[in-house]
């Protein structure tokens, strides 16, 4: 069961609106490295969460509640940069020229004039789903294992491109007002990658996490091929660092190269079954599998 508060989780405020700027917000709310994924993430890794003490699927509760409020103030920044935007991007914007133009190939200008003629049809100048580009959300992008190791690690790498994906459009606002809120925003992704590390020391780090599932023995895999760097260079160099030789990083084997080679045979699917339609040089001649005989 959830609550809501109608006041944000912090300030957003726009004084000169930017329509370009708004663009670029949608990949923070509708794209892969966006608020909608860990959101979602969080959620249905809390909901599929199996685990004798329960505070993790807590934990990921309160946090994936979190990035609701984080969803909320993008859509109220992209609202505000689009609702106040100068009247003559707005007219332009729904020219029915656009359309094509938004199809094919654009000017950086024609682009942003289709991203106001999208959310002023479809939203009516308001935030949408979507990336960037304009492509909705899809939940393709949502990791939730139901192993705690492997989605931390996941979470990891989510809040870490939405930091990089912060920080760029950080580096792109001028609006002082996009600045505090995208600094809150970096902030709290500073955070969330220190707390899914931190679930992961909690629950053994490199030595006792992995490698995921430790539930898994090691003794059934074959060790021959464990820490193992396969090298593919044609030549046989080498790409040397600490992957290719010392202990490994789970502390549970050494490094070592291993120069690739086929050790398998060349692969034989036998002849085709004689009704899959094959040629009749693929079929079989062979008793019983002639080819079928059609009326």
């Amino acid at each position: 069961m959830y609550f809501h508060d109608k006041r944000l989780q912090y300030p957003v405020t726009v004084t000169e609106p930017d329509p370009a700027f708004a663009r670029a917000l949608q990949q923070a709310i509708g794209g892969v490295e966006g608020e909608i994924r860990v959101c979602m993430q969080y959620f249905f890794q809390a909901w599929g969460n199996r685990a004798p003490n329960s505070k993790y699927r807590d934990m990921l509760l309160h946090t994936a509640t979190e990035e609701i409020g984080h969803i909320e103030m993008l859509a109220h920044a992209v609202a505000l940069n689009l609702d106040k935007a100068p009247a003559h991007l707005q007219e332009e914007g729904v020219k029915d020229k656009l359309v094509g133009a938004v199809m094919g190939g654009e000017s950086p200008r024609t682009k942003i004039e289709g991203m106001i003629h999208k959310n002023l049809l479809s939203s009516g100048m308001a935030a949408m789903p979507i990336d960037s580009d304009g492509v909705p959300f899809n939940m393709s992008n949502i990791y939730a294992s139901g192993n705690l190791a492997a989605d931390m690690t996941c979470n990891v790498a989510a809040e870490a491109t939405g930091r990089v994906l912060a920080v760029r459009l950080y580096n792109m606002a001028h609006d002082e007002g996009m600045k505090k809120m995208l600094s809150f925003l970096i902030a709290r992704d500073t955070m969330h990658q220190n707390q899914w590390k931190a679930v992961l020391e909690e629950i053994g780090d490199d030595t006792g996490a992995f490698p995921i599932p430790n539930s898994f023995p090691q003794e059934m895999e074959d060790r021959d091929f464990s820490y193992q760097f396969v090298a593919t260079a044609a030549d046989g160099s080498v790409p040397e660092g600490r992957w290719t030789q010392g202990p490994s990083i789970d502390g549970k084997g050494e490094f070592q190269v291993f120069q690739h080679k086929a050790m398998g045979e060349v692969p034989d699917l036998g002849p085709a079954p004689p009704t899959s339609g094959a040629q009749t040089e693929q079929i079989s001649t062979a008793k019983g599998l002639e080819p079928p005989t059609y009326a």
